[in-house]
């Protein structure tokens, strides 16, 4: 079940120590990070350093955000800012402008609703498949998948093709409906 409290209230308690609190976090926020990261053109593995980064400077930063409500955006803009200098070292200081081109709103709007749509039909499926989509998600390798789920690792695969088939059919059952 998804923790119910806002963000400025998950930043409270994950200042205070609350490890259930930055899981939160991590599960709200990590998936639309990565996308971010991967939208400026990063590979994985400077993705995955982008938003470690920013995780790193939420963590310097818990106690002064200045809208702990709105952390949402400001993680997103710091894994933009974090993908950036990582461009700039890769490219010797020279970034494309594509790379900070914004979709246009439109677009922004019914990707949204898209996500919004997923991740409500991602939170009707039973464990393990909902947590397992949602690591998926963040790109977390099979390994670890496998450690936080409590799973073997050979049937990590297994399992995610299983829930991914659940995930497809309601879709598409939704889709029908409409």
């Amino acid at each position: 079940m998804l923790d119910p409290r806002d963000p400025a209230e998950l930043l409270v308690a994950a200042a205070d120590g609350d490890r259930s609190a930055w899981e939160t976090l991590e599960a709200r926020f990590g998936p639309r990070m990565w996308a971010v990261a991967r939208a400026c053109g990063l590979s994985h593995s400077d993705a995955a350093d982008a938003v470690q980064g920013s995780w790193l400077r939420l963590l310097q930063h818990l106690r002064s955000i200045r809208e702990p409500a709105r952390v949402g955006g400001w993680l997103a803009t710091t894994v933009r800012h974090e993908a950036l200098l990582l461009l700039r070292k890769e490219r010797g200081g020279i970034v494309s402008s594509e790379v900070v081109e914004e979709p246009d709103p439109a677009s922004a709007v019914l990707e949204a609703d898209d996500r919004r749509l997923l991740w409500k039909t991602v939170s009707t499926l039973h464990e393990p498949c909902r947590t397992l989509l949602q690591l998926v998600a963040i790109d977390l390798g099979s390994q670890q998948m496998a450690t936080r789920l409590g799973l073997p690792i050979g049937s990590v695969g297994p399992t995610r093709a299983r829930c991914l088939e659940k995930l497809r059919t309601l879709i598409s059952i939704q889709e029908t409906a409409q």
